[in-house]
């Protein structure tokens, strides 16, 4: 699936890791392919899997909008 660059560093920025957003600002594509930039999304502490579901809109209906997305991503 891909996904913009600008939701995963707003996604990290929120979290107050802007040193991993700038390093995901310089290591990521304009549009993040989660299969073929699935290593450098892991390095950066963001499971693929995750962010489908999340930014990918298939939430299932969960709610908890993107505070809820950030919490499940990055396992807080």
């Amino acid at each position: 699936m891909q996904i913009d660059k600008a939701q995963i560093l707003q996604l990290l920025q929120s979290q107050g890791d802007d040193a991993k957003a700038q390093q995901a600002d310089q290591e990521l594509p304009g549009t993040v392919d989660t299969d073929q930039h699935a290593g450098i999304l892991q390095k950066l502490g963001l499971d693929p899997m995750d962010l489908i579901k999340m930014l990918g809109g298939g939430g299932g209906g969960q709610g908890g909008g993107l505070g809820g997305a950030i919490g499940g991503i990055l396992g807080r």
